[in-house]
């Protein structure tokens, strides 16, 4: 049975002043760092053999911290990215107006078709998402790896997993760092043979964390 752990990145600049990321960038905080460390410290021991990381600069800079700790190479995979917030990307939440407002929540209150303007879809995400996790299965026989992404791609991907469609209202609280685990299992009852075991740890962080709806 294959064991893949999933880690969303650790709290950014822009994640503080609730500014949307999305496939833009914003550099970890202090906070973000040492939450970062400590998911090294609680995942040292699970014996991780891969680091596969989104490119995006806060979740390499948080699979850095982890690699150190754990003694892996980082491999980047693109399908790992946010959400495409298309022209509401960099925007401050606070600043949207109510149309645009509308098209944000349209992604997380259960929408169907919901998409910001030179976005993506939930479906689409969920399913370059689900390409990427089943990469895993190519790595050699007893290999545990580790994927570091993002609040909206993590817990749409478990989602999905749990059998909710893409599009369905959040239901998952993913705060930076924390850790959650899918295991693959080649049973004719599984239709995509993942299942969930964990969603969600935070027990090794010692201050509050964002979830991915705040950010």
């Amino acid at each position: 049975m294959l064991q893949v752990y999933l880690v969303r990145h650790g709290e950014t600049e822009w994640n503080v002043a609730r500014r949307i990321q999305g496939q833009s960038d914003s550099p970890l905080t202090a906070t973000g760092r040492l939450q970062a460390r400590q998911v090294a410290e609680r995942i040292k021991s699970e014996g991780i053999t891969h680091i596969i990381t989104s490119d995006m600069g806060r979740t390499r800079e948080t699979a850095q911290i982890i690699a150190e700790v754990c003694g892996c190479e980082i491999i980047t995979e693109p399908r790992l990215r946010e959400l495409n917030m298309g022209v509401l990307e960099q925007r401050e939440i606070e600043m949207l107006t109510e149309q645009e407002e509308q098209w944000r929540k349209s992604l997380i209150d259960g929408t169907e078709g919901g998409r910001i303007p030179e976005g993506e879809s939930m479906e689409e995400l969920y399913e370059r998402m689900l390409a990427a996790l089943n990469n895993c299965l190519d790595l050699p026989k007893g290999s545990r790896p580790l994927l570091v992404s993002h609040g909206i791609a993590l817990s749409t991907l478990l989602s999905r997993i749990l059998g909710v469609p893409a599009y369905s209202e959040r239901r998952l609280r993913l705060r930076n760092c924390s850790i959650s685990r899918v295991d693959y299992q080649n049973s004719p009852w599984l239709a995509n043979g993942w299942i969930v075991e964990s969603t969600g740890e935070i027990t090794h962080l010692t201050q509050p964390a964002l979830d991915e709806q705040q950010a």
